[in-house]
């Protein structure tokens, strides 16, 4: 594979107890999918569920079948346990 051929890419995962972030280079062409099942972000944490949980490159959404670019990082986002404005709301009230 040529040099313009390899992407250098990044999945970031922040898991309740631990977080993970892989590094990896992989071919020009690959999803978003296809560099998470690379970076075996998935055996390393079970509780992920790319069919629930939301993914994203550099904080924007994106499916999981977009095409990655040179220096991406790839994120997968959790369920929010408690919705942040209600939880504002809560300590704000007297």
């Amino acid at each position: 594979m040529a040099a313009v051929d390899v992407l250098q890419v990044e999945v970031a995962y922040a898991g309740e107890r631990c977080s993970s972030r892989v590094a990896l280079q992989v071919p020009a062409g690959t999803t978003v999918r296809g560099v998470i099942e690379r970076a075996r972000v998935l055996t390393r944490h079970p509780e992920i569920d790319l069919a629930r949980d939301a993914v994203g490159i550099f904080g924007q959404r994106c499916g999981l079948d977009d095409l990655v670019s040179d220096g991406a990082r790839v994120e997968i986002y959790r369920p929010l346990l408690r919705d942040p404005k209600e939880s504002r709301r809560r300590r704000a009230a007297p």
